[in-house]
């Protein structure tokens, strides 16, 4: 119960510094309408069905990626990520709150993504839905870890990129898939085969990570 515990009140905190400064989900939320509005008016009418998917799915991974470069701005910023590593917890648990507050944002952001997908481009259905979800899943559990390693770097805003988009193309390839498959379950089967692994990984090395 104490894990828990402390998995719950880290999350509790990132999400009250959230509401208290507003400085990433509106970020999120604006870059990923901005990105549909600008591929609505550069890409042809009759756009392919899989084209505009594949659209929303880099939109969406860019837009976790822009959250996931804040993770840790306020742990870098005050040397609060050094308190957390030395308090007498898991040190995963910072990992995994990390990862649920990630998950809330990507989802206020998605909230308004999807909806905006809608009227600019395809119908939601609930395979692009089941999709998302997941693959948020795998983006917050992959995304915390590295966001951590990169924090304690100097070149952090190129670091992170580096790390995190050749790890995530497995999430693009099967949103889109199970977007558009006659059969979605065997794509939203690999996403969630790729968040149980990724999240598995994440989990045991993070304390590694935070520790070097």
């Amino acid at each position: 119960m104490t894990y828990f515990a402390d998995v719950v009140t880290l999350a509790r905190k990132d999400l009250l510094l959230e509401l208290r400064s507003r400085d990433t989900v509106p970020a999120m939320v604006l870059f990923v309408i901005a990105a549909l509005v600008v591929f609505s008016f550069s890409v042809p009418a009759d756009v392919e069905e899989r084209a505009s998917y594949g659209l929303l799915w880099i939109g969406l991974v860019f837009t976790a990626l822009l959250g996931l470069t804040r993770a840790f701005a306020a742990e870098r910023e005050q040397r609060v990520l050094d308190g957390l590593v030395l308090a007498p917890c898991d040190r995963s648990a910072i990992w995994l709150g990390k990862g649920i507050a990630v998950v809330a944002f990507l989802l206020l952001a998605e909230a308004v993504a999807l909806p905006a997908f809608h009227l600019f481009f395809e119908p939601v259905g609930w395979e692009l839905v089941a999709g998302v979800l997941l693959a948020d899943v795998g983006l917050a559990s992959v995304g915390a870890l590295l966001a951590a390693m990169a924090a304690a770097s100097r070149t952090r805003e190129l670091l992170l990129p580096l790390l995190f988009l050749p790890l995530v193309i497995p999430v693009v390839v099967g949103g889109v898939g199970a977007s558009l498959a006659e059969d979605p379950g065997r794509y939203l089967a690999f996403l969630g085969l790729y968040d149980a692994v990724f999240a598995i990984l994440s989990w045991a090395t993070f304390e590694y990570v935070v520790t070097e």
